[in-house]
């Protein structure tokens, strides 16, 4: 705590404090002008600027603003550094906006595709969220406005999302829902971390002291301030005690009067509150002379949107070479979509554009013809036998037809999840139907997550564009006429069925609770572990070019999981156009120490590569590539044994493999108690070594008689006592040659004090 905040908690009133504790109105907070203490304002992201207009009455009145593409887009460019980019233009747009905060990234996990809010996240992967989100903070925060990370922690659906208990264990809550958070925190230090509304194992995230404390503060050592998302503080005092500094929106001073108080009445600690205080006031002054500015350069942001669209825009699939088109070939657009495009999702994030850039527009600017058939009313979901009838006149005689098509916003939004996986039936009808009148048809997709497409077989190409900005028109010609070559892939599993979906069973509960029976095991895990067809796996994306792998290298067969592993490999560009690639490090541990995945995202990246030519692709691994969350020791944990370095281009794509052994350095994986069994301690290489004599003797035991001497004397074979002698706990030894619970505990004690010993 710097001079000038011990300055000020010095001088403010008790009353003053509770009251820098909620907002002053909707996006402000409070001012002290007899201190000097200014408000700021903070904005709603994050794929653009949701800014209240300057003494505005409604909230939601906000000013025109650039649109880029959403996460669920930019996710798919698998490109930390084009997440810097944005944040970096989002950034300057915030100053010149005078915001001081801008409300963003949003990084919770996809647990199921229902989500109405997955449009905003970026992956089913924790991994990939953690990096893009830090990559996206660094950028804003590199322009002196802060970020709001969000939302903490497991707002993984709209279903109650005010009052829903997901009830999630440890191990899941660490490798899956708090890992994307943690790179965040450590790489690239949020000014503010919003919390969520849902609970957590019965416990609110605003007044989550375990979360918001134990883990975020004293684990991560997280610097910053906690906010609650708006409306989502429930008891403000204990919320404080928890370390949630800032209740958004302004109560009208009704939670200031309760910790005015808590601390009177000896519930609220002074030191607590001045806690809460300080974060607020550091938040304050050091973003307290950012102004309104005035207009930023929105046509030159607008180009940037596209190109960012470009990036993340997904080729699904491209038989026979149909794309990229040629100007002079005969194609015919269809779908209301491709008049007006849906660009973003609904709530919070919903930016009111500054211009709007369809394909229709983008196809003449760059001297393209293109006949156009609306097909479908502008509700998006009802058409009528006039416009049917356009359609497939002009299906008929035309070259090849792209049909823009997708989820209306009535489909996904923030404040409702999904009902199905299916895009609206007039428009799988329409795809059906063009697709028996014209061989060659591509489909353009506008969602903010995954479809089924019950038309797949019939069209020969699929661009997933996701909702791609108010410049996605432009995108969507430069891909699909070869100005440029897509190059994103799948932040996400496209599954066949909705019943294929690992929670398809416990989402999105029973209104109260919400159980992750599925553990760990969420997107790819899920499918991979299982062998599951889908229609499209995680890291999927198609080019206009192909990539050849080879020459893969590790540093070393053997280290210590506190070494580093660097990882190098070569791609070769194949093809005649230039292109980019998305190199993806999966890791696979070949232990059977515990329950894991069959492998895990470990490493991306993407690059460049001149047709014709090669790149050298390198990673580096650490511990926490290999490790997993240790309930008993609670600590991350990478067993010894052996890993499989799995190269792909994509999760179901494996091009090269290498194995390397790990050797821990931790003391022990787990307490031995009379319960442990011999089998438990056999699979840890480290606490193995501790038992291995006893092993040896109890096979020795059975390896003097044969078979049929064995069987004699037990009645049953060799291999069912083997696996009774590995299931046995110490416990069974009690009245074996003597051996008392005093004999045996002691033994179990000797064995935990020299595994200390292990290293």
């Amino acid at each position: 705590m710097d001079a000038k905040i011990k300055e000020l908690l010095s001088q403010l009133t008790l009353e003053e404090k509770a009251s820098l504790c909620s907002g002053k109105d909707f996006w402000r907070t409070k001012n002290i002008d007899r201190l000097g203490i200014p408000s700021v304002m903070v904005s709603d992201g994050p794929s653009g600027l949701r800014t209240q207009i300057e003494n505005g009455v409604d909230e939601n009145d906000s000013r025109v603003a650039v649109s880029f593409p959403s996460g669920c887009a930019t996710a798919s460019s698998f490109d930390r550094e084009l997440l810097k980019k944005e944040g970096e233009i989002l950034g300057e747009e915030a100053k010149s906006f005078g915001v001081a905060t801008l409300l963003g990234p949003a990084i919770n996990i996809k647990r199921s595709p229902l989500c109405g809010r997955n449009f905003e996240y970026f992956s089913e992967d924790p991994y990939l969220s953690g990096e893009l989100g830090a990559a996206y903070i660094n950028g804003v925060q590199s322009k002196k406005v802060g970020t709001s990370l969000k939302h903490f922690a497991a707002n993984n659906q709209e279903t109650n999302r005010f009052s829903v208990s997901e009830i999630i264990d440890e191990r899941t809550l660490r490798e899956i829902y708090l890992a994307g958070f943690e790179t965040c925190v450590k790489k690239s230090a949020p000014a503010t971390i919003m919390c969520s509304y849902n609970a957590i194992n019965g416990e609110l995230s605003s007044e989550n002291k375990w979360l918001l404390k134990d883990v975020l503060r004293d684990q991560w050592n997280y610097k910053g301030m906690v906010v609650s998302d708006w409306g989502a503080v429930n008891d403000r005092v204990k919320g404080i005690k928890a370390d949630l500094s800032l209740e958004m929106p302004g109560s009208g001073g009704m939670t200031d009067s309760e910790v005015v108080q808590a601390v009177k009445n000896g519930e609220l600690s002074m030191e607590e509150l001045d806690e809460a205080v300080s974060h607020v006031l550091e938040l304050v002054l050091k973003y307290k002379d950012i102004k309104f500015q005035g207009e930023f350069d929105m046509e030159k942001d607008h180009a940037e949107s596209a190109r960012i669209a470009e990036e993340s825009c997904v080729l699904l699939k491209n038989d026979d070479a149909l794309l990229p088109f040629k100007k002079s070939d005969s194609v015919l657009f269809a779908g209301f979509f491709a008049e007006e495009p849906r660009y973003g999702g609904g709530g919070s994030s919903k930016i009111k554009c500054y211009k709007m850039t369809n394909a229709l527009e983008a196809a003449k600017k760059e001297g393209i013809k293109v006949e156009y058939a609306q097909a479908y009313n502008k509700d998006f979901v009802t058409t009528t036998a006039a416009l049917e009838k356009e359609l497939l006149e002009k299906a008929k005689t035309a070259g090849s037809v792209v049909i823009f098509a997708g989820l209306p916003e009535s489909y996904e939004s923030e404040g409702a999840d999904r009902t199905s996986l299916e895009m609206p039936p007039v428009q799988n009808e329409l795809i059906k139907k063009v697709s028996a009148v014209n061989p060659n048809v591509v489909v353009v997709l506008h969602n903010g997550s995954p479809v089924t497409m019950p038309w797949l077989k019939d069209v020969k190409s699929v661009l997933e564009c996701y909702l791609g900005g108010e410049n996605i028109g432009t995108a969507q010609i430069r891909l699909l006429y070869g100005i440029s070559n897509p190059c994103g892939k799948l932040a996400e599993t496209f599954p066949l069925r909705l019943e294929d979906t690992p929670c398809f069973m416990n989402f999105p509960g029973n209104g109260r609770t919400c159980i992750y029976s599925e553990g760990i095991f969420v997107g790819y895990r899920w499918y991979d572990s299982r062998k599951m067809p889908v229609l499209f796996p995680f890291g999927h994306g198609l080019s206009y070019t192909k990539f050849e792998y080879s020459d893969l290298k590790v540093s070393a067969d053997k280290i210590k999981d506190s070494d580093k592993l660097e990882v190098s490999l070569t791609v070769k560009n194949t093809g005649k156009v230039d292109g980019k690639e998305i190199v993806q490090l999966y890791v696979s541990d070949k232990t059977g120490v515990e329950i894991r995945p069959a492998k895990e995202l470990k490493g991306f990246e993407k690059v460049f590569v001149k047709a014709g030519g090669t790149a050298k692709v390198t990673f580096t691994l650490d511990k926490r590539s290999f490790a997993y969350w240790n309930t008993d020791t609670k600590e991350w944990y990478a067993p010894s044994g052996e890993y499989e370095i799995l190269i792909g281009a994509s999760s179901a794509d494996i091009r090269l493999s290498a194995k390397i052994d790990v050797t821990s350095t931790s003391k022990k994986a787990f307490t031995i108690t009379t319960w442990t069994t011999m089998g438990d301690m056999l699979k840890n290489r480290e606490m193995a070594a501790l038992i291995q004599d006893d092993y040896k003797k109890a096979r020795a035991f059975m390896d003097e008689m044969t078979d049929e001497e064995f069987e004699k004397k037990f009645p049953f074979p060799k291999v069912a006592m083997l696996g009774m002698i590995l299931s046995g706990p110490f416990r069974s030894g009690h009245g074996k040659d003597g051996q008392t619970h005093a004999d045996i505990q002691a033994k179990v004690d000797d064995l935990n004090r020299r595994l200390e010993n292990v290293r």
